[in-house]
């Protein structure tokens, strides 16, 4: 995954190394479409100023309005006090160290579990985290899935990890893994009571051929729907030479969304009615597309919003809101920007990105969580995320004229894997130097 090692140095000297993604499948950008992996998957586009918009040309995407399950609770603005208080100062209070952890990849909680996290380690543990200050106790493995799980490549592993929603009585929870030449989604079984998962308990719902090493998504997440939904790359190799982003006949550069709680035919999961591609026109699993590697996704926990963070190839990192049908531009476009070609492209349908960066302000980003935590009030209604070579974490909203305003809080000085949430909606993230809760400076 990111790899603490070269990626601390290429974060220092702002040199895109190959590989030098986010920890597990961030990838970046790269000087020429090759078929040999020499890309910075670190992705980032130069920030955009906060009083404009970060997309500009494409015309609104055309696609269904989201279900009802899926339609925010209330428009920008319509929040209360939400974004009226000042942005607080933040600092990064250590909850556990490097050392307990190898390649860390994600951080996930699970219902009716406060005060643990779950850590994910790209070589395929699961670890248990307690959180409260005073705790001493060590990280504890969760489950330990080493024997299946391929993570040679620094985009390769253990990947993703979502909790049923009914956990507490069912104990199921899902995880998305590479093998050397596919990515597996799978159910697993725990007792919640014991914290212990049972690595025999394995059921594969999906699998997919990966053609290259590199850019293999991995995010899982439930959304308010009770639907899973899944992030997965473009497939690698550099600039997307086999057109798998736009191709709605495969998996790859896309976000799909399946029912776990349902079997149809020879199939493990169902196919919700109202996916875009339902009646067989693409495939059905397909909920967005035209994504090049969506390095962490998530629902604001009061709204619905789906926030995705997309890195970028040579230029252009970006936030996306997902909309059901949605067409995200690559390979046709970077951000805002034509990729293929560089000028003239048709952008009809595609929907630009909410917020954009260029690569002098970083070069991989990591998608985070709108904050719904208590402790920081002037943070609650905005989205934060990072950029997992130069450190910075960012603060962005949309004002009541839905135009973005995005706002530096910190510059961390480590590579920011990826962000979590515990059960109160308190904000962590992880990077080769351990475990972080972030907390009032």
């Amino acid at each position: 995954m990111r790899q603490a090692w070269l990626c601390a140095v290429a974060a220092a000297a702002l040199i895109v190394l190959a590989g030098c993604e986010k920890g597990s499948g961030q990838g970046g950008g790269e000087a020429a479409e090759t078929a040999v992996v020499t890309e910075t998957e670190a992705p980032g586009t130069a920030a955009t100023p906060a009083e404009e918009t970060a997309g500009t040309g494409a015309e609104a995407s055309e696609t269904p309005s989201p279900s009802p399950s899926e339609k925010p609770a209330g428009g920008a603005g319509e929040e209360g006090e939400e974004g009226k208080l000042p942005l607080p100062k933040i600092a990064l209070a250590p909850v556990a160290e490097s050392a307990e952890f190898e390649s860390l990849a994600g951080i996930e909680h699970a219902p009716g579990a406060d005060g643990t996290l779950y850590v994910l380690e790209q070589p395929g543990r699961i670890k248990a985290v307690k959180t409260a200050a005073s705790s001493s106790d060590k990280p504890e493995t969760f489950l330990d899935i080493g024997d299946r799980v391929y993570s040679e490549g620094p985009e390769q592993g253990l990947l993703g990890l979502a909790f049923h929603p009914k956990y507490e009585s069912n104990g199921y929870f899902y995880v998305n893994y590479t093998t050397k030449t596919h990515t597996v989604i799978a159910r697993y079984k725990a007792d919640p009571a014991s914290g212990r998962a049972d690595a025999a308990s394995e059921k594969v719902l999906l699998t997919f051929e990966q053609p290259f090493s590199n850019r293999n998504g991995g995010q899982l997440a439930f959304g308010p729907d009770g639907y899973l939904y899944i992030g997965t790359g473009d497939g690698g190799s550099g600039g997307d030479p086999h057109g798998n982003g736009q191709n709605k006949d495969v998996l790859l550069g896309k976000i799909l969304r399946i029912d776990v709680d349902k079997t149809e035919g020879e199939r493990a999961y169902g196919i919700p009615a109202d996916n875009p591609f339902a009646d067989g026109s693409g495939r059905q699993e397909i909920y967005a597309y035209g994504l090049r590697n969506p390095w962490r996704f998530s629902f604001d926990g009061k709204t619905g919003r789906l926030w995705a963070a997309d890195v970028g190839q040579n230029e252009i990192e970006e936030i996306d809101l997902i909309e059901r049908g949605g067409n995200y531009g690559w390979n046709v476009k970077e951000g805002t920007a034509c990729y293929k070609p560089q000028k003239g492209c048709d952008a009809k349908g595609m929907t630009d990105p909410v917020w954009e960066y260029r690569h002098d302000e970083g070069q991989s980003v990591t998608g985070g969580y709108v904050y719904r935590g208590g402790s920081l009030p002037g943070l609650v209604g905005w989205y934060v995320y990072a950029d997992y070579v130069s450190g910075k974490i960012w603060a962005l909203r949309l004002g009541e004229d839905g135009k973005p305003e995005n706002k530096l809080l910190l510059e961390s000085q480590t590579n920011v894997t990826s962000f979590g949430v515990d059960g109160k909606g308190e904000l962590y993230l992880c990077s080769p130097d351990g475990i972080f809760k972030v907390t009032a400076a």
